[in-house]
């Protein structure tokens, strides 16, 4: 008997070992695993935690196309033939083709125009969405009529736009327009065919950024070779227990900064007008919604200005997932308000941090226009060069008629 004890004690010291070894790897795969529950994404005070970097990393048009009617989502086959089409689309050559229509371009104006090559377009998207579209009210998945008031504002400017480019290689032939030294109906934010001032230039080449960035896109091109959204990019996103705090890293160097407090107090009075809007933030069980109005007549979204109000809801859906369910609503521009979802993919926390993005710092693009115009203006009443009126400094060669 006393030569077993020993052994029986080896044996259950071995079991004991094992429990343990046993409990410490459970532990690890435990900590090791994402967050099941919400406990686990909340803030220190409580709060559901939407913090990090997030981007849109798979395409989804922001219409949807007729054919799918009111269904939301594709199928597996039809998901299957949209991924391959994008493949196909980012395997294009894009701007650094050196065609037009089936025609050679090398040297021609069209050729120059188009100024920045495929280089600066970033990287190309290699996922689909599941969604036929972002807009998801109306059933349909399409945007809502303009009124008949946006419907003539927008002809009005199209038409001034048309007129300035009258006679050039992108635009209608006939002589320059008498309509070329009018003011613009608006306050202009496009591409305009006129370099007398800056306001002359659109405002992405002022720094601007006129879209307002609540759209983040991920592809470039629809298949009929449109553009999909307004911006690509990432946000970041930080908490405290008043005010969340948004940075946008999109468009050409034009990041920039909301910082949105948690408050029941009104908006601003109807006639402050800013930049960004007036945000007031509250929450709505685990769902932060963003309430935005006072706009200003120098941001656009999808032909609204000024009378622009959003609705704006986020919602962490699961740990990799930040959901955006906005609604957009102006009576002046469109006939009933819409509403549009974004599902944002959370970025690594380290590799991915976002940095001030700087447009005009060292860029010396804006006062080269207005140079390059007055030397070539003055050197046509020399009678040297052709009449820079006559050029198309808006349209990058192509024609928009």
């Amino acid at each position: 008997m006393r030569r077993q004890l020993p052994v029986m004690a080896g044996i259950v010291g071995m079991a004991l070992a094992a429990l343990t070894l046993a409990e410490a790897l459970t532990q690890t795969v435990i900590a090791q695993a994402p967050p099941s529950s919400s406990a686990a994404l909340r803030t220190p005070w409580g709060k559901p935690d939407l913090q990090g970097t997030w981007s849109n990393a798979t395409v989804v048009p922001f219409e949807r196309p007729k054919e799918f009617g009111e269904r939301q989502f594709l199928t597996d086959a039809e998901h299957q033939k949209a991924v391959e089409a994008l493949l196909k689309r980012d395997a294009l050559p894009g701007r650094d083709s050196r065609e037009s229509n089936g025609k050679d371009i090398r040297g021609t104006e069209k050729d120059v125009a188009r100024a920045y090559n495929e280089h600066w377009f970033g990287d190309k998207p290699t996922e689909v969405g599941r969604r036929t579209s972002m807009i998801v009210d109306p059933s349909d998945g399409r945007m809502p009529a303009f009124t008949p008031e946006a419907q003539k504002r927008i002809s009005e400017k199209r038409e001034y736009l048309g007129a300035l480019l009258q006679g050039t290689s992108g635009g209608r032939p006939g002589p320059i327009s008498a309509r070329r030294n009018e003011p613009s109906p608006d306050y202009n934010l496009d591409r305009m065919n006129r370099s007398d001032g800056p306001e002359d230039r659109s405002s992405q080449e002022r720094c601007l950024l006129n879209n307002l960035p609540v759209i983040l896109q991920a592809g470039p091109l629809t298949p009929d070779g449109k553009p999909f959204g307004n911006f690509g990019g990432v946000i970041r996103v930080i908490e405290s227990p008043d005010s969340v705090d948004i940075y946008y890293d999109v468009g050409q160097g034009s990041g920039f900064n909301r910082t949105i407090p948690i408050t029941n107090r009104p908006h601003l009075a109807k006639e402050v007008h800013q930049y960004w809007g007036d945000s007031i933030a509250h929450w709505e069980g685990d769902t932060l919604v963003v309430d935005t109005t006072n706009f200003s007549q120098e941001t656009e979204f999808r032909g609204s200005r000024e009378n622009l109000h959003l609705i704006e809801r986020y919602k962490r859906i699961n740990p990799t997932t930040l959901q955006i369910t906005t609604t957009a609503e102006d009576s002046s521009t469109w006939v009933a308000p819409f509403t549009f979802v974004q599902e944002l993919r959370k970025n690594a926390d380290k590799p991915n941090m976002v940095y001030e993005g700087g447009c005009h710092e060292g860029n010396y693009g804006l006062l080269g226009m207005m140079a390059n115009t007055r030397a070539a203006e003055r050197a046509f009443a020399e009678g040297k060069g052709p009449d820079p009126a006559l050029e198309d400094n808006a349209t990058g060669g192509e024609s928009p008629n």
